[in-house]
């Protein structure tokens, strides 16, 4: 992705110091053999994304001692990246648990864009179809146009703009066509394509529609839509961040 924008990466990998947990054992470093060690590890990491783009890539390396929200915080406002991209599961249980529960605080408090990208996935041929999900309430106050409009232009995608109900559930029917023209009036000059999914559950038909469309992204966004306090459910089967095959990119209003 930063190749096919012309963007450099700044890889940063934020550790802590362990704390032991009842009577799990904790192998005792000091502050300087951890370090040492997260910059090891993110050099290699730097090494292989050298060589998978040919050293065509402008990679910097950057290794913090702390909490990982807080740097990140911190990183965005002397950097202002074009986006913040995470994972979503790790390797092993606890992996998965600790990673989650930060790509989910990242998008919770990152003003930019976060990136949450399954694992397993490729950037592929690229970012040509982006999914935008919208429930046309309030849309053009809560919108974030101006980055979405950004995002689309870079990437030269086609955007579909999504809205999933069943029976009127989560809108009402005489709001919708003014709604739909307001979002179009200031979303126009990207050409969005609109569809309105029926579906019993919003997450279910978003996932749905990206996979049977071969959507390469999704947007969604966390403070006007419902999505995330059902996505982000510890017990939720149907997360779209955390289960959908499709990176998908949180943006704030």
């Amino acid at each position: 992705m930063a190749l096919a924008i012309n963007a450099g990466v700044l890889l940063l990998h934020v550790y802590n110091i362990p704390i032991a947990l009842g009577d799990v054992p904790v192998a005792l470093l000091s502050v300087d053999e951890l370090k040492q060690a997260a910059e090891e590890n993110i050099g290699r990491l730097k090494k292989d994304l050298e060589h998978i783009t040919s050293g065509k890539l402008k990679i910097n390396t950057e290794a913090r001692l702390g909490n990982v929200i807080d740097e990140l915080e911190e990183v965005c406002k002397t950097t202002q990246p074009f986006a913040v991209v995470m994972g979503t599961t790790g390797i092993s249980a606890v992996e998965r648990t600790l990673f989650g529960s930060n790509t989910l605080s990242a998008v919770k408090h990152l003003k930019c864009p976060v990136i949450c990208v399954p694992k397993g996935k490729e950037y592929g041929n690229g970012v040509h179809k982006i999914g935008l999900a919208c429930d046309f309430r309030e849309v053009v106050e809560t919108t974030p146009v101006a980055e979405i409009k950004e995002f689309v232009k870079e990437f030269h995608a086609q955007l579909f703009v999504l809205n999933v109900d069943y029976d009127n559930q989560q809108f009402k029917p005489d709001d919708t066509p003014e709604q739909s023209a307001l979002l179009h009036s200031v979303l126009e000059e990207v050409h969005p394509e609109y569809h309105f999914i029926t579906h019993k559950d919003i997450e279910d038909g978003i996932n749905e529609f990206a996979e049977t469309h071969d959507l390469d992204l999704v947007i969604a966004i966390p403070k006007k839509h419902k999505l995330l306090d059902g996505l982000f459910r510890k017990n939720s089967t149907r997360q779209l961040v955390f289960e959908s095959h499709v990176p998908v990119m949180c943006v704030h209003e």
